[in-house]
């Protein structure tokens, strides 16, 4: 069974920046697509990045591009969120996900809070 953490999210001043942590706990942590997800108040859940199962690669919404960056560390099962030059319409419960690359078995973490706001 696989669970996930996430943490790091608080409250920062429009323009600053938040690192995101989500630990993965469970086997197998190379066999999944690991996915932020944001929900904004009153919005849809939205896709903010997914990164590869090798770290390698990181597709981005086009609202956070070249803001947001994400990590994968194989060795510590974690999954990181670099979030930068941060707005308040960024202000959002984050969460990630993992996807098994070949069952398609999903997996959430509860959320953190991200506000921005002065």
């Amino acid at each position: 069974q696989v669970q996930l953490v996430e943490s790091g999210g608080g409250l920062v001043q429009p323009g600053g920046s938040l690192r995101l942590s989500c630990a993965f706990s469970g086997f197998f942590f190379h066999a999944y697509l690991m996915r932020w997800f944001r929900q904004r108040p009153g919005k849809e859940r939205e896709l903010v990045g997914v990164i590869t199962s090798s770290g390698i690669g990181a597709n981005y919404a086009d609202s956070v591009k070249d803001r947001f960056t994400a990590e994968r560390d194989t060795i510590k099962n974690m999954v990181y969120l670099q979030m930068t030059g941060l707005k308040p319409e960024d202000t959002a419960m984050y969460c990630c996900s993992a996807e098994h690359l070949y069952t398609k078995n999903n997996y959430w973490g509860q959320g953190t809070q991200v506000t921005v706001s002065s």
